[in-house]
C-alpha cells in the first residue's frame, strides 16, 4: 500500500504537480476583478453586463493550469473568465472587454463575457457564444480535427492536444451538449466535457435540466465515455479529478465528462437578485466557497500568512492597474464595425486553412470545356473530387453521405477513394454537422458538410449564425471558413419539408457568402471559389436543376472558378430586364424568347451583382424580378428596393416580382405548378410590363 494512502494527513496535503501560489494568485484576481465591477464599474455603468465566477473560480483556474499544449483547445461560457486568466490572457483585455472598450476580444463589439483568445503560447480559447449549450459541437469538431491532424495529415504537433468545453447544469439539457455528447463517443476524440454545476440555470434547479439533478449520475450507463464526478469547492478533490480527467483524455484519446460540484455565490447576473433562493440556502452557498478552503488548505502548508497576504495584495493591485489601463482605451471608431464581415485581405490569427500555410493553386474565370455535357450532380462530385485530390485539408461529411453517396448521389463513390475519415457519415444532428464544421475549420481544416435539405437546416440555425459572425465579433482575431451544401427546392413534386428554398436567411445571416448556381458549369466556378476561400459560404443545389437537361455543360477545367458578386447575362435585349437565379433561370429564357429581353442569372445572392442589374435596367427601364422563394421579404424585395433607390428616375413601369405565394411548397404536382412561377406567368409578366 502506498505510503498516502496509510496516511491521511500526506494524501491530503497540497500536490506538488500544481502550482499553488499561481492557482491562489489568479483565484484572488478574479475575486478582485468581479467585486471591481460589482461595487464600482457596474454602478458608474461602464460594464453592462457583469457574470460574477465567484463559487466557480478555483477548479477552473485548476484546469486552466493544465492546458498546456499548443494544441489544446477551449471553449467556455459566460462564467469563463477565470480560465481565462490561467491560460494567460492580458488582464486589462479580459476587464476591458467587459467595459466594452476598443482592443480585447472583440473591440467592443461583443459582449465582454462572450470570449475569445488566439493563445501564441499555449491552449487557445475558441470564439464562445452567446447561446446557452452553443460551445459543444464546435469543441467536438475540433477534438475531431485534431484526430485528422494526428493520422490523415501525420502532423506529430497533435499528439496528446485535447479539446475542452466548459458549461453549467443548466446547459446539459440543450442540443448542442446531446450532440457533442455523441459525436464524441462515437468517435472516441480526446474531448473533456467539464460541467460546473451549482445547481441553477438561472432560477430553474438542475432537477428541471436532468432527471435528479446530477447529469453524472444519469450517464453512468453511456458507453465510451469516462464519467468523474466531485466537489468543485475542495482544493484537493478538485486538483485530483481535474489532473485524473485531462490526464485519461490525453493518454487515453477518449473522452471524460467531470461534474464538479460549485456554488454560484452572485445572481446569474448582477441584476438578478436571487430571491428565488431562500435565505437559508444561500448561507449555504457561502459555507462553501472555495477561497476559504483553498487558504485553509494552503497556510500554512505551502504558504505563510504573510506570503498569502503578499499575494492578495498583488492580485488587488494587478486588477486597479489594469482597470486604468482598460479605461484609458476609449472606444473603438464607430465606423470600423463595418469591418471584417467578411475576409478583407488581412489574414486573421486563427482559423481556415490559410494560417496553416495553404495557397489556393492559380485559377481562371474563362471556361476550358472537356468532354461531353454532364449534369449538376457530376459537375459538383468532380469538383469536390478533384479538391480532395489535391488539398488533404478537405473534409465531407453529412447525413448518408458516405456508402449511399448523399441522397441526391453527389457524392456517390468518395469515401471508397478517399476513405472514412475524409468523407464520412454523421448522426442525425444538424446541430452537430454545423457546429462540428465550425470548430473543424477553426483547427485549419476546410470542412464541407452537407444538410440534406434547406428545410433540415433549421436545427443548426445557432450554429450558422455564429459561425457567419465569428469574424466579426472576434475583431479578426479568428474565422471559421466552410463550404455548407444544401439542397433544395422543388423537383419531380414539392411539400413543406423537402422543397423549401428560403436563401434569404442565409443573405440575412452576416458573413456567409451565398451561391445559388443554375447549371453545371456555374456549379463548378462558385463550388472552386468557395472551396479555395477564406469566408463560410452556403451552396445552394437545386433539386430540380441537379440532373436537369438544361443545366447541363461540358466539364470547364480543373482550374475554373468564378468569383462572387459577377452575375451572367444569358439572353440580351432592350425592352425588359429580368432578374432571377437558380431554377427560375431556364423558365425566364423560355418566357422571354421572341422578346426582346436582358435576362441575368445573378449566381450569389452574397455578394450580389448590383452594378450589372442597375446598368441593364437603365438601358431596358423596365424590370421583372422572379424567384421562387415566398413574395413576402423574399430577396427579390431587396433587388426592388435597391432597384427604387438608386434607378427610380429610369423606370417606365414599376418594379415587379413574380415569385411563389406566401405558401408552404404543396406536394401534389398540379398543385405544385400552380404556386411556383410558370414559364406561361412569367411571359404574361413581362407583356404587361412592356405595354406598360
Amino acid at each position: 500500500m502506498a505510503l498516502a494512502e496509510l496516511m491521511p494527513e500526506l494524501r491530503n496535503a497540497p500536490s506538488e504537480a500544481v502550482d499553488w501560489p499561481r492557482v491562489a494568485y489568479l483565484v484572488l484576481l478574479s475575486r478582485a476583478l468581479d467585486k471591481m465591477e460589482e461595487t464600482r464599474l457596474v454602478p458608474e455603468k461602464k460594464v453592462l453586463y457583469q457574470f460574477s465566477a465567484r463559487g466557480h473560480d478555483m477548479a477552473q483556474i485548476l484546469l486552466g493550469t493544465r492546458l498546456d499544449h499548443p494544441a489544446d483547445a477551449t471553449c467556455g461560457y459566460y462564467r469563463s473568465r477565470p480560465l481565462l486568466l490561467a491560460l494567460g490572457v492580458d488582464v486589462a483585455d479580459a476587464l476591458g472587454s467587459a467595459m466594452g472598450r476598443a482592443g480585447g476580444y472583440s473591440d467592443g463589439r461583443d459582449i465582454g463575457v462572450v470570449f475569445n483568445y488566439p493563445n501564441p503560447n499555449g491552449a487557445s480559447a475558441l470564439p464562445m457564444c452567446g447561446g446557452v449549450g452553443a460551445q459543444y459541437t464546435p469543441t467536438a469538431g475540433w477534438a475531431q480535427a485534431i484526430e485528422y491532424h494526428r493520422t490523415v495529415l501525420k502532423d506529430p504537433a497533435y499528439d496528446k492536444a485535447i479539446a475542452v468545453v466548459l458549461g453549467g447544469d443548466g446547459s446539459v439539457a440543450s442540443n448542442g451538449f446531446w450532440a457533442a455528447l455523441t459525436i464524441a463517443t462515437t468517435q472516441q476524440l480526446p474531448m473533456l466535457f467539464y460541467i460546473e454545476d451549482n445547481g441553477f440555470g438561472i432560477s430553474v434547479p438542475s432537477a428541471f435540466q436532468t432527471p435528479g439533478g446530477n447529469i453524472a449520475d444519469n450517464l453512468e450507463s453511456w458507453r465510451g465515455l469516462t464519467i468523474l464526478s466531485g466537489d468543485g469547492t475542495d482544493p484537493a478533490e478538485a486538483a485530483r479529478l481535474v489532473d485524473r480527467a485531462v490526464a485519461h483524455v490525453r493518454g487515453e484519446r477518449a473522452p471524460v465528462l467531470l461534474r464538479l460540484t460549485v456554488p454560484r455565490l452572485q445572481g446569474h447576473s448582477f441584476q438578478d437578485t436571487q430571491a428565488y433562493k431562500p435565505d437559508a440556502f444561500v448561507a449555504s452557498e457561502w459555507r462553501r466557497d472555495p477561497l476559504p478552503k483553498l487558504r485553509s488548505y494552503l497556510v500554512p502548508a505551502v504558504l505563510t500568512q504573510s506570503q498569502w497576504t503578499d499575494i492578495e495584495a498583488r492580485a488587488e493591485r494587478d486588477a486597479d492597474a489594469a482597470r486604468e489601463r482598460a479605461e484609458a482605451r476609449g472606444t473603438a471608431d464607430p465606423e470600423s464595425v463595418m469591418s471584417h464581415v467578411f475576409f478583407e485581405g488581412v489574414l486573421q490569427e486563427k482559423g481556415g486553412q490559410w494560417t496553416h500555410g495553404y495557397v489556393a493553386p492559380a485559377t481562371t474565370d474563362v471556361p476550358r470545356p472537356e468532354g461531353q455535357r454532364i449534369n449538376m450532380v457530376t459537375a459538383i462530385r468532380r469538383t469536390l473530387e478533384h479538391e480532395l485530390e489535391i488539398n488533404p485539408r478537405v473534409v465531407l461529411f453529412g447525413e448518408d453521405i458516405g456508402p449511399k453517396g448523399g441522397v441526391h448521389a453527389v457524392t456517390l463513390g468518395l469515401q471508397e477513394k478517399f476513405g472514412f475519415q475524409r468523407v464520412f457519415d454523421t448522426s442525425l444532428s444538424e446541430e452537430g454537422i454545423v457546429g462540428r464544421a465550425v470548430g473543424m475549420a477553426l483547427a485549419g481544416l476546410l470542412p464541407v458538410p452537407e444538410i440534406q435539405f434547406r428545410k433540415y437546416a433549421e436545427p443548426a440555425t445557432e450554429q450558422i449564425n455564429d459561425c457567419g459572425t465569428i469574424r466579426w465579433r472576434t475583431n479578426n482575431r479568428f474565422a471559421a471558413p466552410m463550404v455548407l451544401r444544401v439542397p433544395g427546392g422543388f423537383f419531380k413534386c414539392g411539400d413543406p419539408w423537402h422543397s423549401q428554398t428560403n436563401e434569404v436567411a442565409f443573405v440575412h445571416s452576416p458573413g456567409w457568402k451565398v451561391a445559388v448556381p443554375s447549371n453545371a458549369e456555374d456549379a463548378v466556378g462558385l463550388l472552386r471559389t468557395a472551396l479555395r476561400g477564406n469566408d463560410p459560404v452556403l451552396f445552394f443545389e437545386h433539386r430540380a436543376m441537379l440532373d436537369s437537361a438544361w443545366a447541363r455543360r461540358a466539364y470547364p477545367g480543373d482550374h475554373y472558378a468564378l468569383p462572387f458578386g459577377r452575375a451572367k447575362t444569358t439572353s440580351s435585349g432592350d425592352d425588359i430586364t429580368i432578374v432571377t437565379w437558380g431554377a427560375m433561370v431556364p423558365r425566364c429564357e423560355a418566357a422571354a424568347q421572341g422578346r426582346s429581353a436582358d435576362v441575368i442569372d445573378l449566381r450569389t445572392l452574397m455578394p450580389w451583382d448590383k452594378e450589372a442589374v442597375l446598368a441593364s435596367i437603365r438601358r431596358t427601364r423596365r424590370c421583372l424580378i422572379v424567384h421562387e422563394d415566398l413574395k413576402t421579404a423574399g430577396f427579390g424585395a431587396e433587388i426592388a428596393a435597391v432597384v427604387a433607390d438608386e434607378a427610380f428616375m429610369d423606370l417606365d413601369a414599376p418594379v415587379a416580382r413574380l415569385t411563389m405565394p406566401d405558401i408552404p411548397s404543396p406536394h401534389n404536382p398540379v398543385l405544385l405548378d400552380w404556386a411556383v412561377p410558370s414559364v406561361e406567368r412569367i411571359r404574361a409578366k413581362i407583356d404587361e410590363l412592356v405595354a406598360f
